[in-house]
């Protein structure tokens, strides 16, 4: 446990396949589901957890008849759910033809038959049906510019609602009158549900107004079909509408529960736990200069050979893109906070999309100790050169520092470990 050199970097992968672990819909889902119900019985979903909650549906119910949509390379083996790969974070005409298909498979239920959504983070890309008449690609140059600008997830979610066809309650619409069961994975702050994956079961109070002003205050000027389209109305579907009065929508998974196991691990391994909270939300270079200061704070009240401490996270990060570098929320979070510890002795930290993919890169995050800089500059790698142009793939990549998961099926969302030793 002490031999900073060598168990330390195990350690914190250990904290975080941890809080990947308890979230696997194999091992979190059945809890949360039902017995069958009787009739005809039809499952959709989408996000990045949506394929491994379709094949935790049928290890319980028996093959079922339904379509769900993931992320590629997040497919799983169903026998009657049929799994769509499609784009993420970006939505691409894969996703958009799934939809209408999806939407057509539900239109055909009647009152006495059931829906079962199976919704998680990424849902919002991989669910893609623009209202009106706008274009895929309108939408693609839109989620581009948000995903670019630096806005908190739930600003960007305020204007996705208001010009799909599918978010904001109207995936559920469209099974109406049937019942509909909702199980979702929570990957957002605050864990509301009209949040994830742009709530497709979950209708809306936002306003197309709204929805203008978001974009306003981001510096965004959207294609002139969707400030056209907003600027009549938008297409907001009241929590009250009568087609929603027969969800139920249930959150089975969450970032606190990923937390509080880890926490529970670090206890084991002899290390005082103290979670921050599960819905962190900023810029993360600031948030990481914020933690580094607590962390060297909370390292000076440590006397020596006390227990050391643990500082655990999560939430949604964003990133303002100013270069043109390669890199996402928790790699440039780890960068900013390797650079604001300065080197410091006794503190390491790990910091990954528990997805497995942090920004649109197939990495989750990065680990990071006192010899970080070191080792870059040993490279020829330039800290602060890499944060300025958000490349902290790129960084994390040249010194061997990144955490590389693969697919991990399930979304709760940033994860972030600050490991606190008395200082030397």
């Amino acid at each position: 446990m002490t031999d900073i050199n060598g168990d330390i970097p195990a350690l914190l992968r250990a904290l975080f396949d941890r809080a990947v672990e308890v979230a696997d819909p194999i091992q979190s889902l059945g809890a949360a589901l039902p017995p069958r119900p009787e009739g005809r019985l039809v499952v959709v979903g989408a996000g990045k957890a949506s394929a491994r909650m379709a094949e935790a549906v049928e290890a319980i119910w028996g093959p079922c008849e339904g379509l769900v949509i993931t992320r590629y390379g997040y497919a799983r083996p169903c026998e009657g759910i049929e799994i769509v790969e499609a784009a993420h974070p970006v939505p691409d005409e894969a996703g958009a033809r799934a939809t209408a298909r999806m939407l057509d498979l539900l239109s055909g239920l009647t009152e006495g038959d059931t829906a079962l959504a199976l919704i998680s983070g990424g849902g919002s890309a991989l669910l893609t049906a623009p209202a009106d008449d706008i274009t895929l690609a309108e939408k693609q140059a839109l989620t581009n510019a948000l995903l670019a600008s630096g806005a908190p997830i739930g600003d960007i979610n305020d204007i996705r609602k208001q010009i799909s066809a599918v978010k904001g309650g109207k995936l559920a619409a469209a099974a109406y009158p049937a019942r509909m069961i909702s199980l979702m994975i929570s990957d957002v702050p605050g864990d509301d549900p009209g949040d994830i994956a742009s709530g497709p079961t979950v209708g809306t109070t936002g306003s197309a107004a709204q929805a203008l002003a978001v974009l306003d205050r981001w510096g965004i000027t959207p294609p002139a079909s969707i400030a056209e389209f907003l600027g009549h109305g938008g297409n907001p579907l009241s929590p009250d509408d009568l087609r929603l009065s027969r969800v139920e929508n249930v959150i089975y998974a969450a970032p606190s529960q990923s937390l509080a196991a880890a926490a529970d691990l670090a206890r084991e391994r002899g290390i005082d736990p103290v979670i921050l909270g599960d819905a962190i939300e900023g810029e993360a270079r600031d948030i990481a200069t914020d933690h580094a200061a607590l962390a060297l704070n909370e390292q000076a009240g440590l006397a020596p050979g006390a227990r050391p401490m643990l500082l655990l996270s999560g939430g949604e990060l964003t990133v303002t893109r100013r270069g043109d570098g390669v890199g996402g929320p928790n790699a440039e979070y780890a960068l900013a906070l390797a650079l604001a510890l300065n080197e410091a002795t006794g503190i390491h930290a790990i910091a990954c999309d528990t997805d497995g993919v942090d920004g649109a890169a197939e990495v989750a995050g990065a680990i990071i100790g006192p010899d970080s800089l070191t080792q870059a500059r040993a490279v020829g790698e330039d800290p602060r050169a890499a944060l300025d142009r958000n490349d902290a793939h790129s960084f994390f990549d040249h010194i061997g520092a990144q955490v590389v998961p693969g697919p991990t099926l399930t979304n709760v969302n940033d994860f972030r470990a600050i490991l606190v030793f008395p200082a030397t």
